[in-house]
C-alpha cells in the first residue's frame, strides 16, 4: 500500500484542525477552572456510546467475497464534487465507502447526511488529513482520530464511521488499536487510481482494469482539488466492472 505524498490543501486542513484542537483545549481548561462558588467542582461523567471493538488489522477484502469490489471515496465531502459522485453512484446502483475529513464533514453536514441517506458507509479520515500521522505522538494521533469521529458522527446526525483510513496510509500500531477499539476497522486499499495527480481519465480507467486482480478496494477522491476526471473515470469504470462479473460491496469489518 503506497503512501500518498502530502498535497497543498492538506496544509490548510491541518491548520484548521489544529485550530479546532486549540479551541477544544482552551474550553476544557476554562471548564475545569470555572466555578461561581470559588470551589473547584468535580467534572460530570462523560457519556460514551456503546461501541463494539473490531479487528485491528488493515482491511482490504470485500464483504461480497472474491468477486466483490469496494469503491472508496476520500477527503470529502465537497460541495462541488460529492453531489456529482453521489448522483453517479445512485444512477449506477452502487454503494461506496466515504472516508471523510473531520473539518470537511463539520463544514458540510448536509452532504454527510446525503451520503448516509443513500446507503453508503462512513469512514474516519482524521481531522485534518496529516500524512505524517505515523511520525506524531500518540496524543496527537488520538486527537486526530477521536475528534474526527465526533465531527463526522455529529454531522451525520448520529451515524458513526465504521472504518478508519490513515491519511496516505500512515497507520501506526497505536492508531489501528485505537480505531478498532472505537468500532472503526482500519481500512487500506488495493488499487490506487492516483486521481489526485490528475493522470487523465484513460490512465485512471486503465489502472483499475489492470490492477483490480490485486484486490477489491479501489481508491478515489471527491475533494482536495478538481475532480472532474474522477467523475468521468467512475462513469466508465463502474459499468465495466459489472460487465466483468463483479459486484459492489463494503470492506469487511
Amino acid at each position: 500500500m503506497a503512501k500518498h505524498k502530502g498535497r497543498g490543501w492538506h496544509g490548510r486542513l491541518l491548520a484548521a484542525g489544529l485550530g479546532v484542537t486549540a479551541v477544544a483545549a482552551a474550553t476544557s481548561v476554562w471548564t475545569a477552572q470555572a466555578d461561581t462558588t470559588g470551589t473547584r467542582q468535580p467534572k460530570a461523567p462523560v457519556s460514551v456510546p456503546d461501541v463494539r471493538p473490531v479487528a485491528v488489522d488493515i482491511a482490504h477484502a470485500s464483504d461480497r467475497g472474491a468477486r466483490g469490489v469496494n469503491i472508496t471515496i476520500d477527503d470529502g465531502p465537497d460541495p462541488t464534487w460529492t453531489p456529482q459522485v453521489l448522483q453517479l453512484l445512485k444512477d449506477s446502483g452502487v454503494k461506496a465507502t466515504f472516508c471523510m475529513v473531520g473539518t470537511q464533514a463539520q463544514a458540510h453536514p448536509d452532504l454527510v447526511k446525503a451520503v448516509v441517506a443513500d446507503g453508503h458507509r462512513l469512514c474516519n479520515h482524521t481531522v485534518s488529513h496529516d500524512t505524517t500521522m505515523d511520525k506524531k505522538s500518540e496524543a496527537y494521533q488520538s486527537q486526530q482520530i477521536l475528534d474526527a469521529e465526533r465531527m463526522i458522527t455529529k454531522a451525520s446526525g448520529g451515524v458513526r464511521p465504521q472504518y478508519y483510513r490513515a491519511p496516505g496510509g500512515a497507520f501506526t500500531p497505536y492508531s489501528r488499536q485505537l480505531a478498532a477499539s472505537r468500532g472503526m476497522r482500519p481500512l487500506g486499499w488495493n488499487v490506487d487510481t492516483k486521481d489526485f495527480e490528475h493522470p487523465g481519465v484513460d490512465a485512471m480507467v486503465a489502472t483499475v482494469k489492470n490492477e483490480i486482480t490485486n484486490g477489491p478496494t479501489v481508491l478515489f477522491h471527491d475533494a482536495g482539488g478538481e475532480r472532474s476526471e474522477t467523475v468521468a473515470a467512475l462513469r466508465e469504470i463502474l459499468p465495466w466492472l459489472k460487465q466483468q462479473g463483479y459486484s459492489f460491496g463494503f470492506p469487511v469489518r
